[in-house]
């Protein structure tokens, strides 16, 4: 059984897992910091989390490279250095077969979409200004709906 406790040690594993450092923290000192033994972090990370930390932390890598080639003018080989890999080839060749497409690609095709901000790609948006997004639609239907009511 997952204590509170337990949780709140493995959301800020989980956290040290996404953050990028000059020298990332390894499995092992990640598992320290969350209090757990190496291999019981592992399992109980992915139970909780529904893959590995060592998948977590290549997704969250992935998303940052996708945020940097959509968004920045870092080159290509920049952006696979300053998220966390060494080699340019394996870099490439993950994130095209994660995302699906090559990081040039990518860039091509997510640039030619936010040319047009109406346009812009759902996974760009800050998470915030999603959910406002949809709390003002909600407080404009109310808004819609109690103006209806007035005028009856």
């Amino acid at each position: 059984m997952l204590t509170r406790n337990e949780l709140t040690r493995l959301c800020r594993a989980r956290d040290l897992l996404r953050e990028t450092h000059d020298r990332p923290l390894s499995i092992r000192e990640v598992a320290r910091e969350a209090a757990i033994s190496p291999f019981h972090f592992i399992r109980r990370f992915e139970a909780v989390f529904g893959e590995t930390p060592h998948q977590f932390r290549i997704q969250a890598r992935l998303e940052r490279a996708k945020r940097l080639l959509a968004l920045s003018d870092y080159s290509i080989t920049d952006v696979c250095l300053e998220v966390g890999f060494e080699s340019l080839g394996s870099f490439s060749d993950l994130f095209a077969r994660r995302v699906g497409v090559a990081p040039s690609v990518y860039r091509r095709q997510v640039r030619s979409i936010a040319a047009v901000p109406e346009l812009l790609p759902r996974e760009l948006y800050p998470g915030c200004l999603t959910l406002m997004g949809a709390a003002f639609a909600i407080f404009e239907k109310q808004q819609r709906a109690a103006a209806g009511r007035v005028g009856s």
